[in-house]
């Protein structure tokens, strides 16, 4: 039997996120307030984040992992506690963050970001011992950022049109190429890096590409620039240039050819990760809109009693109501089942994506004028929910999984 009701151990821990950011957080907000409420001062002239934001993320990832969340959803052997947390605990628990503080982001780095799985990416479980014992313990505490460096110019969801090449030299590897929409590009120092290792096997589709973790030295591994977005004045993406990088056979992740897998390690937890963040932030915007219909008053009456604004929150409930019994019924077959849920996972990031969009779109026109402000934050919330539609695999290519599951012959939908 399906049970979506909340267990007692999943609301103790949203508690103690919720202290977490009352006693650690707000202080950090209040004390860069100028920089978070406005663009001129979270970026600089380049685009990249402000000394000031740089430090405020770099004091929520310490004080979380102390406090024990930042790796909280990492595999046992990264030092995580992710085998106490099964997919449905992930998606609970990020929703009521989305949903109660919408798009913060101070509050957005309580877990690594920019790895997809809102925890320790599960890649790092291929590097090998001495590695780990080397730098683990820098990541686990937050000191140390990574990035994950997969798509290019040229390679984004076609993996195989990969140009980076590595190429072998005594006990090293020398790695040329460029990689593009990295996030934590500036702020990493290290990068996960795919690149082309055995052309041949690469070209027919059966494997030839090898994950590195090579260090940002400032010389053969750079971040050279930022990718400012949706009318953003800078952001946390950037482009990375390899240039005769040389990097020790230690450093590879995994098995020499091998490294899509890797590509692809933890890819069906980040999107119930992305999906739960999006059920989350359209029920925060829905809950202004519901205020906001209660007290602005036209001709006489609140909003809230015109039948167009209520049309606009009866289509959204609807939408969020579809969204979150899809994405928990997703996780519940991910951890009940013995057969990944290809075709469901999906299902919940193509549909859940594009539901957050249109739900924060509705809640700004309700809003009027007031929503198209910064003051409000539904703006930047509606931007947010605009980009979850592309990385991770676009909504066009879900459909494609999707279709091509149903072709096959998986017509279940229990």
């Amino acid at each position: 039997m399906v049970d979506f009701k909340m267990p007692e151990e999943v609301k103790e821990v949203i508690a103690a996120l919720d202290r977490f950011i009352e006693l650690e957080i707000a202080p950090l907000q209040k004390k860069y307030e100028k920089q978070l409420e406005n663009e001129r001062h979270f970026y600089d002239e380049d685009g990249v984040y402000s000394k000031e934001i740089q430090e405020a993320i770099r004091e929520v990832r310490i004080r979380s992992a102390k406090a024990g969340f930042y790796n909280m959803f990492g595999e046992p052997e990264l030092g995580g506690t992710g085998d106490q947390f099964g997919p449905v605990a992930v998606a609970l628990i990020h929703e009521a963050l989305k949903k109660k503080h919408g798009v913060d982001p101070l509050v957005a780095e309580i877990f690594p970001p920019g790895l997809f799985t809102g925890g320790l990416t599960p890649a790092l479980l291929g590097m090998q011992e001495e590695v780990k014992e080397e730098i683990l313990p820098e990541i686990a505490s937050g000191e140390t950022v990574l990035c994950f460096a997969l798509s290019e110019p040229d390679a984004g969801s076609d993996v195989w049109s990969m140009k980076t090449r590595a190429v072998k030299d005594g006990d090293h590897w020398i790695l040329n190429g460029t990689k593009q929409w990295i996030t934590n590009a500036h702020y990493a120092q290290y990068g996960i890096v795919f690149a082309v290792t055995d052309p041949e096997l690469a070209e027919k589709k059966k494997g030839g590409i090898t994950c590195f973790l090579v260090p940002f030295d400032g010389k053969t591994c750079v971040a050279t620039s930022t990718i400012p977005y949706l009318g953003e004045i800078g952001s946390r993406i950037g482009i990375i240039a390899l240039e005769n990088a040389r990097v020790h056979e230690k450093y590879i992740i995994g098995d020499l050819h091998e490294g899509f897998g890797k590509a692809l390690h933890g890819v069906d937890i980040g999107r119930v990760v992305m999906a739960a963040n999006c059920v989350g932030a359209a029920q925060w915007a829905l809950d202004k809109a519901i205020d906001y219909a209660n007290e602005r008053k036209t001709f006489g009456v609140t909003i809230g009693n015109h039948q167009a604004v209520q049309i606009m929150l009866a289509d959204s409930a609807m939408d969020i109501y579809a969204a979150r019994n899809m994405l928990l019924h997703c996780a519940w077959k991910m951890e009940n089942q013995k057969k990944l849920p290809i075709k469901e996972i999906s299902m919940i990031k193509a549909y859940c994506t594009e539901m957050a969009q249109r739900v924060v779109d509705r809640c700004m026109q309700i809003h009027g004028g007031m929503g198209l402000t910064n003051e409000l934050k539904l703006e930047k919330v509606w931007r947010w929910a605009r980009t979850m539609r592309i990385p991770d695999g676009t909504t066009e290519i879900q459909k494609r999984t999707i279709a091509r599951r149903l072709l096959q012959g998986d017509r279940s939908f229990q």
